[in-house]
């Protein structure tokens, strides 16, 4: 298990050196911050200078060179809006996204499965079909417009929940359930899909005929073999959740990464953006591995592979 888990941290170089490279291109080729910080009104040589202060007057392999020797010590450089460190002020951010975002991957997950192993033992129902199509239309629909019907449902028409912010748990009911609604159809449809293939295996039909009664066979039996997969979606979904919950935080003002981020783009406050984009990628590039090892732990084949 060992040798497993180091082959797969000597691969994590690489995707990242690669997030950093095109997060520094995309910025620096989207507008001059300068211009957003001086304004329009300012003469040459104060944009000279003020280039010359922020390290913008090098070319850009040069920037990037500093750039990715000072990332690699976790300096991202000082915001240029809040005049503090930025990985400083994306930490900061940082607990209240991990809340959404696990609460959210907490709700879909468990329901999920619930769902999808029911389902899949009552194929061919009205329920598996009532299940399996509101899974399908829920992929359909996008987070932004599931929160938005949410917050006119709970928040204006009802008025029991609050539509944006945070500081008690009801601020988080709506955020979470949206951020939820987003991965729970595929871990539904992930489920009864595995699930549907491993009780057509012989071991299904021995456990069936020594006498195991359904619930048995089901649970401990055909979920365990069919979870593989539902495990690697979830543990992709781990880091995506932390970059998908821009949109939600964004539509309920959950002030996390997310949100930072948009206002920092906004703003082009590049360090920011940079800290919180490379914080990110290393969270879905931890969140994958740890997918790998959960299976490769479940599975031991998975390990010679």
């Amino acid at each position: 298990m060992l040798r497993y888990v180091l082959q797969r941290l000597v691969q994590l170089p690489l995707p990242l050196f690669a997030v950093t490279l095109a997060v520094f291109i995309i910025l620096h080729i989207s507008g001059d911050p300068v211009d957003l910080l001086l304004g329009m009104e300012a003469t040459q040589e104060q944009r000279t200078a003020l280039r010359e202060k922020l390290g913008l007057d090098a070319p850009l392999p040069v920037q990037y060179g500093r750039f990715l020797f000072n990332a690699v010590q976790g300096d991202f450089g000082r915001s240029l809006r809040f005049k503090q460190s930025a990985m400083g002020i994306v930490l900061d951010r940082l607990p209240d996204t991990l809340l959404l975002a696990s609460t959210a991957l907490i709700l879909a997950t468990i329901i999920g499965i619930v769902v999808g192993a029911v389902a899949a033992q009552r194929r061919g129902s009205p329920l598996d079909l009532a299940l399996t199509s509101g899974s399908i239309l829920g992929q359909s629909m996008p987070s932004f417009w599931i929160g938005i019907m949410l917050i006119i449902l709970f928040s204006v028409r009802l008025r029991i929940l609050p539509s944006s912010g945070n500081g008690s748990w009801q601020h988080l009911v709506l955020p979470a359930t949206t951020l939820a609604l987003f991965i729970l159809p595929q871990i539904m449809l992930l489920t009864r899909s595995a699930m549907l293939d491993v009780m057509q295996d012989n071991y299904i039909t021995v456990a069936r005929a020594k006498g195991l009664g359904n619930r048995a066979v089901v649970y401990r039996h055909a979920l365990k073999n069919a979870i593989h997969p539902v495990v690697t979606y979830i543990g992709l979904q781990l880091g995506i959740l932390l970059g998908g919950a821009i949109i939600t935080e964004s539509v309920f003002s959950w002030p996390g990464v997310g949100l930072l981020m948009v206002q920092s783009i906004y703003n082009r406050d590049t360090p920011v953006v940079e800290a919180a984009v490379v914080l990110m990628a290393i969270a879905i590039v931890l969140s994958n591995l740890l997918a790998d090892v959960t299976n490769a732990i479940l599975d031991p084949r998975i390990r010679t592979t």
